[in-house]
């Protein structure tokens, strides 16, 4: 470790007991500003730790009663260099606890894990944040740079009570920022590598498709369900909606994603062709992580909701239908014509959440001080550049032209299918996992 000694709780020893703490405050985010819980008084439990240390922080609820935020701020040495964003957000998905092995709320340490709802989506981020920036002051540790810390509210209902409120918002909380680090991102992946042994490639998050929520409107004319209709509206949706989910958007292999696969492909002693008919065949062999590759390989436009009618016996007027699509960076002009081509001319279609697709390049500084660090404790580690299929937050940071990365370090057991806990049962991140990345976060942000 880079940090002083005898000043405190080492990080490394106590970010197991913090996460399991943050996790056992029940943070739902249902998308319902009536049934949405737990943010404030997590949120003001981060503050207080941050307090406690000597940090000046600001405790601000974001458009709504309950969505809290916080932000602290330490000085670097050199205030000239633009500042780091160290992001993670206080809510996590519902959970039903008779699905589950153990209560998704308990925070329960056993058999090697802490485990709970937020355990990887990203409690286990906030709690490395938590535990580096109090031994930062404790120890007196001053940065290469400004590091701003943000906890934030509603990210998993696209961050319209918390990113993207602060944004637009209040813009002086990132005065200075020109870079940032968040979830989903600096975790192992161990490949076979050509001479029978394995590697351990560590995936840094560069881009992210874009998240979008569409609604379509079909017309047509209200009557009796006993007549005959030709322009019944429940029809032309269902039509439509049947054409855009049985669609395939063309195979689009990104800079990103072929980084990606070259990485692996020169580990193992084989190439991916991105002009190859079977590229998604040759991904599936690399196991569990395939399912994030393969979405990041083409658009997708998902229907997940329905509505219509009032009565059985009446035909509505409109019928409605929501679609979650997910855009690769550079492919919206041409997503939009292929969906206007399939909904046709009966069905008209408006975003209900419109977030940009993301991608930056995998050089810079920050990246060589990420790579330094996970070298540092894991000296076998390959950082490697990808793209996430889904969102975070950095898309509303983006919109502030700051640098965004995924980059929360985990070392994870080869076997453990690491992908399908987030928001999936029995979430759970490894204890040694986490002690890991409370070490990489120490040293990657001594040196950032």
């Amino acid at each position: 470790m880079t940090v002083a000694t005898g000043v405190g709780p080492d990080p490394v020893d106590d970010v197991v007991e913090v996460v399991s703490r943050l996790i056992r405050f029940d943070t739902s985010n249902t998308g319902e500003l009536d049934t949405t819980k737990g943010e404030a008084e997590c949120a003001q439990w981060v503050a207080a730790q941050l307090e406690d240390v000597g940090y000046q922080v600001e405790y601000l609820e974001s458009g709504a009663p309950g969505r809290g935020n916080v932000f602290a701020r330490l000085a670097g040495a050199d205030s000239s260099r633009g500042a780091l964003l160290i992001h993670g957000h206080l809510d996590v998905v519902p959970a039903e606890a008779a699905d589950w092995s153990v209560h998704p709320f308990s925070g329960a340490v056993e058999d090697g894990y802490v485990w709970g709802r937020g355990a990887v989506d990203m409690k286990d981020m906030v709690g490395m944040m938590i535990v580096v920036a109090r031994q930062f002051r404790r120890a007196g540790i001053v940065p290469p740079r400004d590091l701003v810390f943000a906890f934030l509210a509603d990210e998993e209902n696209g961050g319209r009570y918390g990113s993207h409120w602060l944004v637009d918002n209040r813009p002086d909380l990132f005065d200075g920022v020109t870079e940032a680090v968040g979830e989903v991102g600096g975790f192992s992946l161990t490949v076979p590598r050509r001479d029978g042994g394995e590697r351990r490639l560590y995936l840094i998050e560069t881009a992210e498709k874009g998240l979008q929520w569409m609604r379509l409107t079909a017309r047509g004319r209200a009557g009796h369900g006993s007549m005959v209709h030709d322009h019944n509206a429940v029809t032309a949706l269902a039509e439509a909606v049947a054409r855009l989910g049985r669609h395939r958007f063309p195979l689009v292999p990104t800079d990103t994603v072929m980084q990606f696969l070259t990485a692996i492909g020169e580990e193992a002693g084989h190439s991916f062709d991105a002009d190859s008919p079977d590229l998604e065949g040759a991904i599936e062999k690399l196991g569990p992580i395939a399912r994030i590759v393969k979405a990041t390989l083409r658009d997708t436009a998902n229907p997940t909701m329905l509505k219509a009618g009032y009565k059985a016996n009446v035909v509505p007027a409109i019928a409605e239908a929501m679609v979650d699509c997910r855009v690769l960076p550079g492919r919206q002009a041409a997503f939009e014509a292929e969906i206007d081509e399939l909904i046709g001319p009966d069905v008209t279609r408006e975003w209900v959440t419109d977030l940009p697709s993301y991608e930056t390049s995998f050089d810079g500084d920050l990246v060589d001080a990420m790579n330094s660090a996970l070298l540092a404790v894991d000296p076998d580690a390959r950082t490697v550049p990808y793209m996430l299929s889904g969102g975070t937050d950095a898309k509303a940071f983006a919109r502030l032209g700051i640098r965004c990365f995924g980059f929360t370090p985990l070392r994870l057991p080869p076997e453990l299918d690491f992908s399908a806990l987030f928001h999936g049962v029995d979430e759970r991140v490894p204890v040694e996992a986490l002690r890991f990345g409370a070490d990489v976060m120490s040293r990657f942000l001594t040196h950032c």
